[in-house]
């Protein structure tokens, strides 16, 4: 078991049931270090989400690190989507109008390029396309940008975390270099974060969730962050996180979702969390600077 020291986990577990935040000053004290702000599905409040368009986004205002998701096509190409669906932020519904219910599986990479992913958004937008995960990584490369992956619904796509990795390592992120500072996968299926640990252990990676304080020392196994919504947690839960070691030997991680306003970043950066997953990157980032945290070491 990776475990800190006891003590830690047990005061964290008493806070779980009698737990009031304290006052900002405290928290800046407490807890010095700024938490990275990952822009979610890009810089999604300004530009349509999980397009190119979107991380350019957010790499103008400055932000390092951007989050997608990954999915497959029928005829077994990564693309980048949220939903399983194609019908909310495409125009999927027009172009074929007779294959309800729109699954990502049931299109071909052809087809779904053919698609408009950016007019639902705002007219300025219109004729941007759902990325292939090549095409995506080769902008965050340009960018000099660094990812956190999420296997969307990997159980709909048997062997999904194998193929991301390949991918990855055609597009030159599997060396040290980028494994180390430039990349983490993620999902709410353990099982695939899992999967990911054992095919290539030197990768960072997330389980998004909260689980019990009770059975973080199943998931400290395979993985190096808890990343709950951060309406599931408080101080004591990232302080129960953060009391034990993950796969890697390091404290476990917290990057918290999906936080676009001022005052609740402030508030979960003074509970310790190292990481904000937000649509408005440039909100986060300037509240945590404003109250004063520090720059986390590289």
């Amino acid at each position: 078991m990776h475990i800190r020291p006891v003590a830690a986990v047990t005061g964290a577990l008493v806070g779980l049931t009698a737990f009031s935040l304290p006052a900002a000053a405290a928290q800046a004290a407490d807890h010095p270090h700024r938490p990275v702000t990952v822009a979610h599905r890009g810089a999604s409040a300004y530009a349509p989400e999980n397009t190119i368009a979107s991380i350019n986004a957010a790499h103008r205002m400055g932000i390092d690190w951007v989050e997608n998701d990954v999915q497959r096509t029928k005829d077994g190409k990564l693309i980048v989507m949220h939903d399983t669906t194609l019908n909310r932020t495409t125009n999927v519904e027009e172009l074929y109008p007779n294959r309800s219910p729109w699954k990502i599986s049931d299109f071909t990479l052809g087809e779904i390029r053919k698609l408009d992913a950016g007019s639902w958004f705002g007219e300025k937008f219109k004729g941007e396309r759902v990325p292939t995960l090549e095409r995506y990584m080769d902008a965050v490369s340009h960018n000099h940008q660094k990812l956190l992956l999420e296997l969307k619904s990997p159980e709909l796509y048997p062997g999904i975390e194998a193929q991301t990795i390949k991918e990855l390592r055609r597009e030159g992120w599997m060396d040290r270099q980028h494994v180390k500072r430039r990349l983490i996968i993620q999902s709410f299926n353990g099982d695939s974060v899992k999967k990911v640990h054992e095919l290539r252990p030197d990768i960072k990676t997330g389980f998004l969730g909260t689980p019990a304080v009770a059975d973080l020392p199943k998931y400290a196994q395979f993985t190096d962050q808890i990343n709950p919504s951060h309406t599931s947690i408080n101080m004591a839960y990232v302080s129960a996180v953060h009391a034990f070691e993950g796969a890697h030997g390091r404290p476990l991680e917290v990057y918290t979702w999906t936080v676009n306003d001022a005052a609740t970043a402030k508030k979960v950066a003074g509970w310790g969390v190292d990481g904000i997953i937000t649509n408005k990157p440039d909100v986060v980032r300037d509240a945590v600077k404003d109250a004063g945290f520090q720059v986390p070491a590289a």
